[in-house]
């Protein structure tokens, strides 16, 4: 663990505090968002620019720019394999070398190797796990979302909480469901842009411009279109996008229980809105597999003492059904959705 981990806050101000918690979300979508950011704050664009460019050098941003959103501009998928001890590295280096693959955890069980597939199309997301089956001699545990009732990693950290989601005012949940045949409709535009912006904006007075000139578009029809993948949900939100772990909430516990189907919706809308819960979503059963569970909880706290009260809570007076608990252990890969293409037959 490092000293900026143990002591994170050290040398930050009001301004830092206000940008931490402020800005992870709403950024301005115009020609120079940083006087806008500026002139909120009571400082100069520059300082607004240096300041956020200081808070990602020292880790507590891990970028600014798009929260891309997976499910509506193509086809994502949540897998798992079991990694032998012996092999465990050199798995997670095939796994890891996929540019659609944007997240890769160690977890606490015999499907201990965790990660994300984000491709703009199924075809692409299934080639891709054939491809890992084959060349790592490991059985993939597929498990695309069905249904969002809440996911959000945006959440204060300016604070002594202990769970991410405490300070944030009540939230709306919903069962929505999600297809795994989704194309986003992007116009050419749109999936130039999203590709060039899948690693953030630079950071610069101008990022919109400057990610327009990249890409050869008007500066005018790049923000159009942010605006319009924004409400589109293509985007999420825009920001800067703070490291959860550096900022104190280092224990994360993924959750799977076996819900009965006819009480899956009352019961995912009700955990999803709970206040230490930060995500909650239905994936399928895979009984082929000896997968026997249906909704997955994510629990991100300080402590892994009070993330392990919070479970119980949950299977005393929620969710009283056969569950599993799976702490990550390690991160192996961590990045935002990335994509080769968007348009096309594959990516």
């Amino acid at each position: 663990m490092t000293a900026l981990s143990d002591d994170w806050r050290a040398g930050l101000d009001d301004i830092d505090a206000a940008l931490i918690d402020e800005y992870q979300s709403g950024f301005p979508v115009q020609e120079r968002p940083f006087r806008v950011v500026a002139e909120r704050l009571g400082i100069d664009e520059d300082e607004a620019l240096e300041r956020v460019r200081l808070l990602r050098e020292k880790g507590i941003f891990r970028r600014f720019g798009a929260v891309l959103n997976p499910p509506v501009i193509g086809s994502s998928t949540l897998a798992a394999v079991a990694a032998p001890d012996d092999r465990f590295d050199e798995i997670a280096e095939i796994i890891n070398g996929y540019q659609q693959v944007n997240h890769n955890y160690r977890r606490d069980h015999e499907w201990n190797m965790w990660f994300v597939v984000t491709a703009g199309s199924r075809e692409t997301r299934d080639r891709i796990l054939s491809e890992i089956e084959d060349r790592t001699g490991c059985e993939v545990l597929n498990l695309p979302m069905l249904t969002d009732y809440y996911i959000d990693l945006e959440f204060p950290v300016m604070n002594d909480d202990r769970f991410a989601r405490e300070s944030l005012d009540e939230t709306t949940v919903s069962a929505t469901r999600i297809s795994e045949n989704a194309t986003g409709n992007l116009s050419d535009l749109d999936a130039r842009l999203l590709v060039e912006i899948q690693d953030g904006f630079p950071l610069t007075k101008t990022p919109y411009a400057d990610v327009a000139a990249a890409i050869d578009a008007d500066t005018d029809d790049v923000i159009a279109a942010i605006e319009r993948l924004l409400d589109d949900g293509c985007i999420k939100r825009i920001g800067c996008i703070v490291n959860h772990v550096v900022t104190g909430f280092r224990n994360n516990c993924m959750v799977v229980w076996n819900v009965p189907d006819d009480e899956l919706d009352a019961r995912g809308e009700v955990v999803g809105s709970l206040p230490y819960v930060t995500l909650c979503y239905h994936r399928p059963r895979r009984p082929d597999q000896d997968w026997q569970y249906n909704l997955f909880t994510m629990i991100h706290g300080r402590d892994a003492d009070a993330v392990d009260a919070k479970i119980d809570e949950l299977a005393e007076e929620y969710l009283p059904f056969d569950h599993e608990r799976l702490y990550s252990t390690e991160t192996l890969k961590q990045t935002g959705a990335q994509y080769e293409e968007l348009v096309g037959s594959s990516d």
